[in-house]
């Protein structure tokens, strides 16, 4: 017999709260205690554990979740769960906890589709505003862009509610650079190229919930001053004399883009204030032989007051931020060198007429640092985002169910996994962000930096279009740079489009509609017998869907590693229809032989449903010529074809060449053009945009643009078009018949006579 019992004299701390240990029960187990005010540190394991609450108030954080804690509860933690154990009243806690292991239910739980979901919580999914200096090329969309955007869809399919935001990062240093060299003031550079970012976007399809234009709109300055006066008020957040740069002939402050020298930690060649290479801030004084840009000079030495945040006093702080999230070990690793360094300054505010000044007197001068502003903006955001779906969400109240995701390369890993959980705790210290990091390397060109300067570089413009957008999106996935720089080659590309996607792909889908085509007049068959080869293929699909689950969701997202899932689909089902052909036209195997081709149609289809996410034309197209709709939900299991079901594979294009066009479509509904230009104007984009086949959603428009679009047709065609039909799964072309249909043929004809004209 053991009877232990609670004893505070021997407790000591552990995860944060006080805790001891039982012996002799077979398990781990002990006491624990948290006091007022307190919480555990948020941690997960492989052990399944349990915790009997004795005495005390509070609540239980389960993965972002809140579950009221009180005398008589039992929790049961699976493994994996993040828990931690909040006291909110106003006496100790006191619980018994018992914990074990168990290999079988460990490797369920890491599994999870259940445990990794989001439930009913906000996923605000954040790619890095670009910079508007310039356009978008393959380095950038690579990475964040085509990163975020397959995340989102991927959630969604699963029936998370997730948005994909991001902006134009307006006040960046490097914006008043490019608008010197192009004799244009900054405002209008901002403008011109922010413009330009949305619409390469658009060409990827990457459809934006939220596109926030920093220099554009009018809530924002005030917005960002109240929250960098949060900072200040916290009392870490002070104006600090220290030293700063100065070029030698104009006397101009200098930083980032003005400056560049050797980094003072890995020696490599930067600009100020950030090393590219090795992911660490500088102080711009702290340069190796640096040099301004202004003057092709060496600058003076003198000093500043700006708004200084002592960063070194926050290692506690960001420790318990990584244990919350999904951090990469390259961000710990850096973060962890970060505070070897004795001291970290970082200023948070500099010279300059470019940005938002601070409310305080002593930032007079000053504007607010673009990369702390963008802590704020991310918040906006989400304000702004709210506001248009009817949501509560505030910038200045921060939500503890928001689960945010940040998308980034290591260039700006300082920034978002260092510098702004900390900023975030200053100015809202009851708020705990629940924030998973997703970053990318460099991806190289023909094994340099994409360079705008020296003209290294492949445009977005320059090789996506309605014909090659999957293609690309195929490739960027299968080479993406994930913990290693790699490398974009259009030989490369080229291969791959011609003999993977046009030459394996598509090759097999024409010939398994010919197949059924002649065998079974282009009807899917019924399986029939089935072989012990032919039970193994269906195991064999079934893993790949596991396995391009897991790289696909949270925890392991992976793009290269989905591609590689969808190019085994297809290696898989090739080498398996090979196989099978020997037997394919003799009698007496009809019945296998049936099964063998609703074998391959559900691996069709398992590629359709599976490649949504990653090449959302060629889902959509492939599942049509199998007479299923778009691909709406991600699949749980493979399925076969109904049978029966008329499939339109043997003459269906889903990849062309570099260079050739679809052929011009058939007339679409007399009322497209006008709708087209309707839509186009509302969302101002540009007149040569091909948007027929788009829905509204992939267009970018909101909730607030499809009202535009809907009083437009009211007032046009007196047809009341639901906001929700707006926005769902019809595209344009699909739209303009169902107004044709609903509208007064006089009506269509005044408005196609007005068109004509």
């Amino acid at each position: 017999m053991i009877i232990n019992k609670y004893d505070d004299g021997v407790l000591s701390e552990a995860f944060g709260i006080d805790m001891s240990s039982i012996e002799g029960l077979g398990v781990g187990a002990g006491w624990g205690r948290v006091a007022p005010g307190r919480s555990s540190t948020s941690h997960q394991h492989d052990e399944t554990e349990f915790f009997v609450i004795v005495q005390g108030r509070g609540e239980f954080v389960i993965d972002g979740r809140r579950h009221p804690a009180e005398p008589g509860t039992v929790a049961l933690f699976e493994p994996f769960e993040s828990h931690v154990l909040e006291n909110t009243g106003d006496t100790d806690i006191v619980f018994l906890t018992q914990y074990w292991r168990d290999a079988g239910r460990a490797v369920l739980s890491a599994g999870s589709a259940e445990r990794k979901g989001h439930g009913e919580r906000p996923v605000f999914v954040f790619s890095t505003p670009p910079t508007p200096n310039g356009d978008l090329h393959l380095g950038h969309l690579s990475g964040p862009y085509l990163g975020a955007d397959a995340y989102v869809r991927f959630q969604r399919m699963n029936g998370a509610q997730a948005w994909h935001l991001t902006g134009s990062d307006d006040f960046q240093s490097y914006v008043p650079a490019a608008a010197q060299r192009e004799g244009r003031e900054p405002a209008e550079t901002a403008a011109h190229y922010s413009a330009e970012i949305a619409a390469t976007l658009r060409l990827l399809d990457v459809p934006l919930d939220q596109y926030t234009v920093t220099n554009d709109d009018a809530s924002y300055p005030d917005g960002l001053r109240e929250f960098f006066s949060r900072l200040v008020a916290s009392g870490s957040v002070t104006a600090t004399e220290g030293e700063a740069l100065h070029d030698a002939e104009t006397g101009q402050y200098l930083y980032e883009v003005d400056v560049k020298g050797g980094c003072p930690t890995c020696s490599h060649g930067t600009s100020g204030n950030i090393c590219e290479e090795c992911g660490e801030p500088n102080v711009v004084t702290d340069l190796q032989e640096p040099v301004s840009t202004v003057s092709d000079t060496t600058p003076r030495k003198g000093t500043v007051t700006r708004f200084s945040l002592p960063l070194h006093e926050f290692r506690d702080t960001l420790e318990e931020h990584h244990r919350v999230g999904r951090v990469p070990a390259r961000l710990r690793e850096l973060a962890h060198r970060l505070f070897t360094r004795p001291r970290l300054d970082i200023p948070v505010t500099h010279p300059s007429s470019w940005g938002v000044a601070p409310a305080e007197r002593e930032g007079d001068g000053q504007v607010i640092w673009v990369w702390p502003e963008m802590s704020y903006g991310f918040l906006h955001g989400i304000q702004e985002l709210g506001s248009r779906l009817d949501r509560g969400w505030k910038a200045a109240d921060p939500g503890q169910d928001w689960k945010i995701v940040h998308f980034f390369g290591y260039d700006n890993s300082f920034y978002h996994s260092v510098l702004y959980p900390v900023l975030y705790k200053l100015a809202f210290p009851e708020w705990a962000p629940d924030i998973d990091y997703h970053v990318n390397e460099f991806y190289l060109l023909e094994g340099s930096k994409f360079s705008t300067s020296r003209r290294h570089a492949v445009w977005g413009k320059e090789i996506l279009g309605p014909d090659s957008v999957d293609a690309v999106r195929y490739f960027l996935s299968r080479t993406r740079p994930e913990g290693e720089r790699t490398d974009f080659r259009m030989t490369t590309y080229e291969t791959a489009l011609q003999d993977t996607l046009i030459g394996t792909w598509q090759a097999w889908l024409n010939d398994l509609g010919s197949r059924i085509g002649t065998a079974y007049d282009g009807a899917v068959p019924d399986a029939g017998t089935w072989t012990p080869e032919q039970s193994a293929f269906l195991g064999r699909l079934s893993t790949r869907l596991t396995a391009l689950t897991g790289a696909l969701g949270p925890d392991a997202f992976s793009l290269r590693q989905a591609a590689a899932e969808l190019d085994g689909i297809v290696e898989d089902t090739v080498a398996f229809s090979r196989r099978e052909s020997l037997l394919a036209k003799t009698d007496a195997w009809h019945s296998e032989a049936r099964t063998a081709v609703a074998l391959e149609l559900a691996a069709a289809r398992l590629l359709a449903h599976g490649a949504a996410p990653v090449m959302p034309r060629f889902a959509a197209r492939l599942a049509e010529a199998l007479g299923l709709p778009e691909p709406g939900t991600w699949p749980q299991t493979v399925e076969l074809v109904a049978p029966g079901t008329r499939v339109h594979l043997a003459d269906a294009v889903f990849f062309r060449p570099t260079g050739e066009t679809s052929p011009e479509p058939a007339a679409g509904p007399a009322l497209l053009p006008w709708l087209a230009d309707t839509v186009k104007t509302v969302l101002q984009l540009p007149a040569d945009e091909p948007v027929a086949e788009r829905t509204l959603l992939s267009l970018g428009a909101g909730s607030l643009a499809a009202v535009t679009v809907q009083y437009q047709i009211l007032e046009q065609l007196d047809v009341d078009l639901p906001v929700d039909e707006l926005l769902g799964d019809h595209d344009l072309t699909a739209l303009a018949r169902l107004l044709e249909e609903r509208a007064e043929p006089a009506a269509v004809s005044l408005i196609t006579e007005a068109a004509q004209q």
